[in-house]
């Protein structure tokens, strides 16, 4: 049957074919137009209707693709004893969109960053002609600082004392002075569900650190400390049931503390943090003064009356032990189990397993201010603070050499905090200062499975992407990568450090 089809079909072409040839010029022409047209009006209706086909299927994928910005729980079922924590998470979304970062598995050149990390540069905003005479007399002055230091030293100082209203300037001033989109936040979050690893507490003072309306800013001095720039921000918060409320001379309400651009690493510090699940920070962020700086991002950490127990007039509350204590401390195991220590044992208020998240957050950052702040661990360069100022010349009496900067709260002498996180980018891993490390034994069990299971890269960058003033200052997700690179790399020496002297990885609830 098939065959006598295209036998009949044949004999019919040939015979269009024969008839064809026999016609004259002119039918020849009319046909070929006949057959033209009809391929014209075939060909468009085709596509158009492929080019239908191929938007319904492209509507269709992004259907599939309208999920919040963390996969962390695809089933988006609690468990049944969820805590506080956990439940705080659930959050409004600040951003309707959404975005995603695609992780590269391998980079095709690894960064080497030779000189310390910098917020980039940014085009001085171009202010009024006219200004008014009260910005002139109370605007702070930024601390003039060379740019090639490199190190992070806070000797922040501004010009003028006291407060800075305002509330006082003219109107025409305020939408210069305030930089801040009231109705776009900076930290941005695009699901109903935070990183795990923020707390409620945390998400609320990164707001407010952000985006709150900056009522007034003080700076207050502290002898031969450096100076400190406190703003005090709009909050609904009740400053009457709020705790320490009798230093409400320092801060009436809730406040942060703005730094130096060049102290960028005390949001990375706070990120970091709270992904190891230290959780020893207060909490950071960046944000930009017009007044100050030059309008660039500035960190701003969280302002804690509970560290300052006298006022500011005193010094905060810290513990004070020489290098030879501290060692002694750490074999006495120090309030381990709640056991509380011999009055001879030497031993300070600090908890024994604080040491040990410290010196592994150190060690990732290699801040050396606290444990190290000779710079005897490490060869610093000729501009470093500690080589500048001759502290190295105390290495020869390591066991007399104090640490610094190890705070507490003022209600929790058990518990270290972690301040002034100045950290160190541009060391090779031939120039790491291993002292952080000697005399630690365990490690927690929660930071060191972070590190082990290839996911902090993952983790840093959900994280980190939620402050988008930082992302940005940071070059947007290729700074982001090279910052987070010298980390993993220093990750993977503290790993091998550990399985070569044996150290004990245990849970720390501490």
């Amino acid at each position: 049957m098939g065959k006598s089809r295209i036998h009949w079909l044949c004999s019919i072409l040939l015979k269009l074919t024969s008839n064809f040839r026999r016609c004259f010029h002119s039918k020849k022409i009319f046909l070929f137009v006949i057959i033209c047209l009809v391929y014209l009006f075939f060909v468009p209706s085709q596509f158009g209707h492929s080019q239908q086909h191929r938007g319904r299927r492209t509507d269709e994928y992004k259907d599939l693709h309208t999920h919040g910005f963390y996969h962390l729980d695809t089933h988006g079922a609690l468990p049944d004893s969820a805590d506080l924590q956990t439940v705080a998470n659930f959050v409004v979304p600040t951003r309707s969109n959404v975005v995603y970062i695609t992780l590269k598995s391998k980079r095709l050149k690894p960064a080497h960053i030779r000189g310390t990390i910098r917020p980039k540069l940014r085009k001085k905003v171009k202010r009024p002609k006219r200004i008014n005479q009260s910005v002139r007399q109370n605007k702070p002055r930024t601390s003039e600082r060379d740019t090639s230091q490199t190190n992070f030293a806070s000797e922040t100082s501004w010009k003028e004392t006291g407060d800075v209203d305002y509330n006082s300037l003219s109107a025409i001033h305020n939408s210069y002075l305030n930089t801040v989109d009231s109705q776009m936040s900076s930290i941005r979050i695009y699901s109903e569900r935070a990183p795990p690893w923020f707390s409620a507490h945390d998400l609320k003072s990164m707001r407010f650190l952000a985006d709150a309306k900056v009522l007034r800013m003080k700076e207050f001095f502290r002898g031969d400390a450096p100076s400190l720039l406190i703003f005090e921000g709009e909050t609904s918060a009740n400053v009457a049931n709020q705790k320490h409320s009798k230093r409400r001379d320092v801060c009436g309400g809730q406040c942060g503390i703005i730094y130096s651009p060049v102290d960028n690493t005390e949001v990375l510090a706070f990120h970091l943090d709270r992904v190891l699940g230290l959780n020893r920070t207060l909490p950071a962020v960046s944000r930009k003064f017009s007044l100050l700086h030059d309008g660039q991002p500035c960190p701003v950490v969280s302002w804690d009356a509970s560290l300052y127990p006298e006022g500011l007039a005193a010094t905060m509350a810290t513990v004070r032990l020489t290098w030879g204590e501290y060692q002694r401390a750490l074999k006495q195991r120090c309030w381990h189990k709640n056991i509380s220590p011999k009055p001879d044992s030497g031993c300070s208020t600090i908890h024994h397993y604080e040491w040990s998240k410290l010196a592994l957050f150190d060690f990732l950052l290699q801040i050396h201010n606290r444990l190290d702040k000779s710079c005897c661990g490490f060869r610093p360069r000729q501009e470093d603070e500690c080589a500048e100022h001759g502290h190295r010349a105390a290495c020869g009496d390591q066991n007399n050499i104090y640490l610094g900067n190890v705070i507490h709260r003022e209600y929790d002498s058990r518990h270290l905090v972690f301040t002034n996180n100045k950290g160190f980018f541009d060391r090779n891993e031939d120039n790491l200062d291993f002292r952080l490390l000697e005399g630690i034994k365990e490690f927690p069990e929660q930071a060191v499975s972070v590190l082990k299971s290839r996911k902090l890269r993952e983790k840093l960058l959900q994280s980190l992407f939620l402050d988008e003033m930082y992302w940005q200052s940071q070059g947007g997700r290729q700074g982001i990568d090279k910052l987070i690179d010298v980390i993993e790399r220093r990750a993977k020496v503290l790993l091998t450090y550990i399985n070569a002297h044996g150290i004990k990885i245990i849970t720390m609830d501490s």
